[in-house]
C-alpha cells in the first residue's frame, strides 16, 4: 500500500546546504554591516572613550547582532522570536538621546548610564510587546515616515562633522590667538596693578584652526560618496546592494595609502577575546533616562511590526498575533542583551528585509548562519580594532549616504500618504518635524528648564514622535490598519 508523500517544509523553514547557507548568510552580513558599525562608531567617539575601548563596543555590537539575528529567526521557546529571516542591527532611533547623555557625561560615567537605560527598556520592551501591536492604530504612514524622516536628518549632523570636523574639541573651527593668550598671561602676570579678571574670563577663539575642514579631508570624503554612487549607479545585484561597504572599504585603502590611517592598535589586538559583560561597570539606572529610552523602545517595536508585516508578506508566511508578540518579545529580550554586553537597542534592518525580497531566498536558516557569522566577527578583537582605525573623514562620505538614506526612508513612506484630501496631515509633519528640529537649530533652548528632563527634550526624535503621535490623534484619530503598517514598510528602504 503506497504511503502519502512527506509534505514538504514552508520555504521559510527549509535547510538548505550548508555551502548555501554560508554564502547567502555572509551576504547578508555584508549588506548589513556599515550600518551595524556606525552607531558604537558614533557613540564611543561622542563619549570620549579611548581607541581601545571603540574598538571593545564594535565587537560587542557585532557579537550581539549576531546573537539577537540567530534567536530572532530561530525563536527561542514560544514566547520569543519571530521565526522569519530576520537580521537586527542597532536602530538609529537610539542615536539622539544615546548622544544627549554621552555629551552630558562622557566617559565610563556615561556609558553606564546609557546601558542602564538601555537594559530597563529591554525589560519594559519584553513587558508591553503584546500591547504594541495593539498600538499600531497609533502609528499610521504620516506618523512613522514623519519619525524616520526625523532620524535621518537628526543623523545628517552627525554624517557632516565626520567630514569637517567636531565643532568642539581639537578639530573646532575656531583657536584662542596663541598673541591673545599671550597677553592675557602677562597682564595676569602683572598682579595688583590692575584689576583681578572674573570668574571664567578667557580669550575668545577668533582664529582659523588648520584642523577644521581641510581641503584633503573635503576631496577624500567627496571620492567615497562618488564610489559609493558609482557602485550603486552602474553595478548590478549583490555589489549595488554593498555599494556603501564598498565606498568605506576603498576610502580606507586610500586613506591608509595617504598615511591616514595607522595599524598600531590593530597589530596590537587579540585575535580571539569573548565580550566580557559590564565592560564599563555596573550600569547606573536613571528614571528620567529609561524612559527616554523607553520611548525609544516603543517606536522600535512600531517599526519592527512593520517589518515583520511585510516580511510576512514577501515569505508568504502568516504572521499571528502570538508570532508577532514573540518578534517583538524578542526585540526586548535584543535589547536587554544589548545592554548587558555593553551595546544598544535591536530591531529588524529593513535592507536585509529587502535582500529577502530581492534574493528570493526565504529560508530563515540564512539569517541563523548570518548571524554565527557575525558573532565570529565579534570575537575577533582585529576586526573591530580595524574598523576604529578608519579616519572620521572616511566614514563622512558614506555617512551621507548611510543616514541621508534614512531621511528618504521616511520620504517615500510620506509619498503614500494622501496629502491632498488629507488636507490635516500637512500639519502633522509640519509640526512634528519642526519641533525635531529644535535641539539641531537651538540646541541650549533647554538651559533654564530643569535639568532632569533634558535627556528627555534634547532629542529631535523624541520630541517628533511625541507631536506626531498627539497630532495625529487630534487631526486624525487613532485608525492606522495592518495593511498601511505592512505597506509603509515595505516602501521603506535602508534605515
Amino acid at each position: 500500500m503506497a504511503t502519502a508523500a512527506a509534505t514538504p517544509p514552508h520555504s521559510v523553514d527549509e535547510m538548505l546546504p550548508a555551502p548555501k547557507l554560508f554564502t547567502l548568510g555572509l551576504q547578508h552580513v555584508l549588506v548589513m554591516y556599515a550600518g551595524a558599525i556606525a552607531v558604537p562608531l558614533i557613540i564611543g567617539r561622542v563619549l570620549q572613550l579611548p581607541p581601545e575601548d571603540v574598538a571593545f563596543l564594535i565587537s560587542a555590537d557585532l557579537f550581539c547582532c549576531g546573537i539577537v539575528s540567530i534567536l530572532q529567526s530561530l525563536g527561542v521557546t514560544p514566547w520569543f522570536g519571530v521565526r522569519l529571516p530576520v537580521m537586527m542591527g542597532v536602530t538609529f532611533a537610539s542615536v539622539g538621546p544615546m548622544v544627549s547623555i554621552a555629551i552630558g557625561h562622557p566617559g565610563a560615567e556615561g556609558a553606564r548610564m546609557i546601558f542602564g537605560s538601555i537594559i530597563a527598556s529591554g525589560i519594559l520592551g519584553i513587558l508591553i510587546a503584546p500591547l504594541a501591536s495593539r498600538m499600531l492604530r497609533f502609528f499610521p504612514p504620516v506618523v512613522t515616515g514623519t519619525i524616520i524622516l526625523v532620524i535621518g536628518i537628526s543623523l545628517m549632523r552627525i554624517g557632516i562633522n565626520w567630514i569637517f570636523g567636531l565643532p568642539l574639541g581639537p578639530t573646532a573651527p575656531k583657536l584662542v590667538s596663541p598673541e591673545h593668550a599671550a597677553w592675557l598671561k602677562e597682564v595676569a602676570a602683572l598682579g595688583g596693578a590692575v584689576p583681578p579678571p572674573p570668574p571664567g574670563f578667557a580669550a575668545a577663539a577668533t582664529m582659523n584652526n588648520p584642523a577644521y575642514a581641510p581641503v584633503s579631508n573635503i576631496v577624500l570624503s567627496l571620492i567615497v560618496l562618488a564610489i559609493v554612487i558609482g557602485f550603486a549607479r552602474f553595478a548590478k545585484g549583490f555589489l549595488s546592494n554593498i555599494a556603501v561597504l564598498l565606498g568605506i572599504v576603498i576610502g580606507g585603502a586610500i586613506a591608509a595609502a595617504l598615511g591616514m590611517m595607522h595599524f598600531e592598535k590593530v597589530a596590537a589586538a587579540a585575535w580571539f577575546a569573548p565580550i566580557r559583560p559590564f565592560h564599563f561597570g555596573t550600569p547606573i539606572f536613571d528614571p528620567v533616562l529609561i524612559a527616554t529610552m523607553t520611548l525609544v523602545m516603543v517606536v522600535t517595536l512600531i517599526e519592527s511590526t512593520g517589518m515583520f508585516l511585510a516580511l510576512s508578506e514577501i515569505t508568504n508566511s502568516k504572521l499571528t498575533r502570538k508570532r508577532l508578540s514573540a518578534g517583538l518579545r524578542m526585540d526586548g529580550l535584543g535589547t536587554l542583551i544589548g545592554g548587558v554586553f555593553n551595546t544598544f537597542p535591536y530591531t529588524s534592518f529593513s535592507q536585509n528585509v529587502g535582500l529577502v525580497g530581492v534574493t528570493g531566498v526565504r529560508s530563515r536558516y540564512v539569517c541563523v548562519a548570518g548571524g554565527a557569522i557575525m558573532v565570529v566577527l565579534g570575537l575577533i578583537p582585529k576586526m573591530g580594532a580595524l574598523v576604529e582605525a578608519l579616519p572620521t573623514v572616511v566614514l563622512g562620505g558614506a555617512g551621507l549616504v548611510m543616514f541621508g538614506m534614512v531621511a528618504a526612508t521616511g520620504v517615500r513612506i510620506l509619498g503614500r500618504v494622501d496629502f491632498t484630501h488629507g488636507r490635516n496631515n500637512l500639519f502633522i509633519v509640519a509640526i512634528s518635524v519642526g519641533l525635531g528640529m529644535i535641539p539641531l537649530v537651538a540646541p541650549d533652548f533647554k538651559m533654564w528648564l530643569p535639568h532632569a528632563i533634558h535627556p528627555l527634550i534634547d532629542s529631535g526624535i523624541i520630541l517628533a514622535a511625541f507631536a506626531s503621535v498627539l497630532l495625529n490623534l487630534i487631526f486624525n484619530g487613532a485608525g492606522a490598519t495592518e495593511e498601511e503598517m505592512r505597506e509603509a514598510a515595505m516602501a521603506g528602504g535602508e534605515h
